[in-house]
C-alpha cells in the first residue's frame, strides 16, 4: 500500500475539535451559510503522540490504477442499511458505498456531497430546501432524484426498527418540486438537522432496491457511492467492488476494498506488517509505540468527537424504543447506588492503567473543547469510594454488590472490564464480566438483555447527537429504557434554538441531571487510531471516527 506521504497535516487538537464543533454551531443552525473557516494547523511533525494526522488526499499521479485493498477491522459491522445501522463499523463500508446529502471534512465542517450546496431555511426555521445534484445514478443505474430521497427520508421516519428516526427529529414532511429539489418540513426548528444529514441519516437508497428488497435491504444494498456491494462472509469480511456508475469515477483508484474481521488488535497489526492488511482500525494503545517505530507504517490519529461509557438498564424490559418498565433490582430503581457505582471509578487511572495515558477522562458527552461545553458540562463527580459505600447504605443494600456487566470480548474491552473490576471493589461492588461478540452485544442492548453494559459512540458534530438519541424518551438508541420528563425539556428546548450560549446553558443543565440519574456513566473520549502501510496513499481517518478509504490508493 502506499505511501501516505510525508507532510501530512497535523492539526492541534483543541483547535480541530474547536473547529468541529464551531462548524456544528454554525451550520447547524440549518440556514443557507458556509462552513466555518479552515483552521491554519501545525504542519509540522510526525505522527507522534498528541499531534494530529489525518492522512491526506492520494496524489493521482503517484498512485496505480486497480489493485484491492484488505482493512484489518476490529469488529464486524452490524446491518449495511442506513435506516438500521448503529455501529461505529458499518459507516466505514458505507463511507466507501453510501454517499450523503453532506459529509464532514477533516475540520468537521458540514459540506455537500449529493447536494450541491447547503441547505435554505425559511425565516421561521421550518422549512428547508435541499439542492441535488444533476445526473447521477445509483449502483444499480436507477436515477438518483428527489424522490429517491423521499423515500429514504420517510423509511428513516417510519420504519419501527429505525435508528434515525429520533435523529431527524420533527420532520412533517417531504416535498419535491422537481427531480433536483427536496424541501423538508418541520414542525418547528431543528438545530441539529444539517448534522444528521451529514451521517447515516442523509445516506439515501435506491429507490427500485428498497422496494424490491424492503426490510431485506441490507442483503445487497444499494446507493451512491465510489464503489458498490459484492459479497458479505458474516464474521469473515465484507467485500466492494469499483462502480462505474459512480459520477465522479475517475477519481477512483482501487478496484475493490475488503474489510477483514480481526477482533484480536495484536492479529491486526501482524496483518499489517505481514502484508496480508494494508490498513488496520482501531490499532490497540498497547501497539502504538511500536507502530510508530515501523519504518514502514504510518500511525493516523485524531482525538474522538466521542466517547466510551457505561450504560445501565433502567427500563429496558420488552426491547429499545418501548416504554419504559420496572425492573426489579437495586441498580436500576435507586439513583444511589448508580452514583456509588460512578464514586468507585478512578477514571485518570483507568486510562492511564488500560490506555496508556493516549486516551483522555470524561465525564460528559460534550467535549471541553467544544463551544457547547460550561463549567457544569465537565463537572466531574470524585473518586472516591468511601462515597460509595456511604451511599449504598443508604440505598439499603448489602455488599459488597454485585452487578454483571456486558461487554466486547475484544482484548482491548476486556482489559478495560478486568481494571473496572478491580477499582470498584473498594467502593463495595463485586463487578462480573460477561464478555461477547461485538455483534452480538448490539443485539442484547437492544432487546434490554443486560444489567450493565460498556459500549461507547464514535460522536457527531452536534452536542444533540451524542446525548438525545441516548437518554431521551423512547429515542431510537435509548438502550438504558431511561426517561427524564425535565431533560426532555432541556434537550427539546436546545434542538430548537439556533444561540450558542442558550444550548451550552441548557446542556450545561442536562449534563447535571444525567449524572444525578447516571443512566450512563461517562468514562473517557478515546483518540482514533488507524496503522496504514506506506504503500497506500489517500486513506484518511476525521476527528467523526470513520475511515475513508474510498479514494486511496496503491504508490507506483
Amino acid at each position: 500500500m502506499t505511501n501516505l506521504s510525508v507532510s501530512e497535516t497535523h492539526l492541534p487538537r483543541r483547535r480541530v475539535l474547536r473547529a468541529a464543533v464551531a462548524a456544528a454551531a454554525v451550520v447547524c443552525t440549518v440556514v443557507a451559510c458556509s462552513p466555518v473557516s479552515n483552521s491554519d494547523g501545525d504542519q509540522s511533525g510526525g505522527d507522534q503522540a498528541g499531534q494530529e494526522s489525518f492522512g491526506t488526499p492520494a496524489d493521482p499521479a503517484a498512485v496505480k490504477q486497480g489493485g484491492k485493498l484488505v482493512i484489518a477491522l476490529s469488529a464486524e459491522p452490524d446491518a449495511l442499511d442506513p435506516t438500521l445501522s448503529r455501529s461505529l463499523y458499518s459507516r466505514y463500508v458505507f463511507q466507501a458505498m453510501c454517499q450523503k446529502l453532506y459529509d464532514v471534512n477533516e475540520q468537521a465542517q458540514v459540506v455537500p456531497q449529493l447536494a450541491t450546496a447547503l441547505p435554505t431555511t425559511s425565516g421561521d426555521g421550518r422549512t428547508v430546501t435541499i439542492p441535488l445534484r444533476p445526473g447521477v445514478r445509483f449502483a444499480d443505474g436507477t436515477a438518483f432524484d428527489s424522490a429517491a430521497v423521499k423515500a429514504t427520508l420517510q423509511r428513516h421516519l417510519t420504519n419501527t426498527r429505525s435508528a434515525r428516526k429520533s435523529e431527524l427529529g420533527p420532520i412533517d414532511g417531504v416535498d419535491t418540486p422537481d427531480a433536483q429539489t427536496v424541501v423538508l418540513r418541520l414542525r418547528q426548528p431543528f438545530a441539529p438537522l444539517l448534522g444528521a444529514l451529514a451521517d447515516r441519516a442523509g445516506m439515501i437508497m435506491s429507490g427500485q432496491a428498497l422496494q424490491s428488497l424492503g426490510d431485506d435491504f441490507a442483503s445487497a444494498p444499494v446507493c451512491v457511492g465510489p464503489f458498490k456491494f459484492a459479497k458479505r462472509v458474516p464474521q469473515n469480511s465484507i467485500d466492494v467492488v469499483k462502480d462505474p456508475n459512480y459520477y465522479d469515477a475517475s477519481k477512483v483508484h482501487l478496484d475493490a476494498i475488503s474489510w477483514r474481521i480481526l477482533s484480536d488488535a495484536s492479529i491486526r497489526a501482524a496483518n499489517l506488517r505481514s502484508g496480508d492488511a494494508q490498513v488496520a482500525d482501531s490499532v490497540s494503545t498497547q501497539d502504538v509505540a511500536s507502530l510508530r517505530q515501523d519504518t514502514t507504517v504510518s500511525v493516523l490519529q485524531s482525538q474522538s468527537l466521542g466517547y466510551q461509557g457505561l450504560t445501565i438498564n433502567i427500563g429496558n424490559v420488552d426491547g429499545v424504543g418501548t416504554p419504559p418498565k420496572l425492573i426489579n433490582r437495586p441498580l436500576a430503581q435507586n439513583a444511589k447506588v448508580r452514583q456509588a457505582f460512578e464514586h468507585a471509578i478512578d477514571r485518570k487511572a483507568l486510562v492511564e492503567a488500560v490506555f496508556n495515558g493516549l486516551h483522555t477522562a470524561a465525564c460528559s458527552p460534550i467535549s471541553p473543547a467544544s463551544p457547547f461545553s460550561s463549567p457544569e458540562a465537565q463537572t466531574c463527580p470524585a473518586h472516591d469510594p468511601a462515597k460509595a459505600k456511604q451511599l449504598l447504605a443508604e440505598a439499603g443494600v448489602r455488599t459488597p454488590y454485585a452487578v454483571t456487566m456486558l461487554a466486547s470480548n475484544t482484548p482491548d474491552a476486556l482489559r478495560l472490564a478486568q481494571a473496572l473490576q478491580s477499582m470498584v471493589k473498594d467502593g463495595g461492588f463485586d463487578l462480573k464480566i460477561n464478555p461477547v461478540e461485538y455483534s452480538s452485544l448490539l443485539d442484547e442492548q437492544d432487546r434490554g438483555n443486560f444489567e450493565l453494559l460498556q459500549l461507547g459512540w464514535s460522536g457527531r458534530i452536534d452536542p444533540d447527537a451524542n446525548i438525545t438519541n441516548f437518554v431521551g424518551t423512547g429515542a431510537s438508541q435509548n438502550v438504558a429504557g431511561y426517561s427524564n420528563p425535565q431533560l426532555d425539556t432541556l434537550l427539546t428546548q436546545a434542538r430548537q434554538s439556533g444561540d450558542v450560549e442558550e444550548r451550552k446553558k441548557l446542556y450545561g443543565q442536562a449534563v447535571t441531571l444525567l449524572q444525578q440519574d447516571d443512566a450512563l456513566i461517562y468514562l473517557y473520549r478515546q483518540r482514533n487510531l488507524t496503522a496504514v502501510s506506506k504503500q497506500i496513499q489517500g486513506l484518511q481517518v476525521f476527528p467523526d471516527g470513520v475511515l475513508r478509504a474510498a479514494f486511496a490508493g496503491f504508490t507506483k
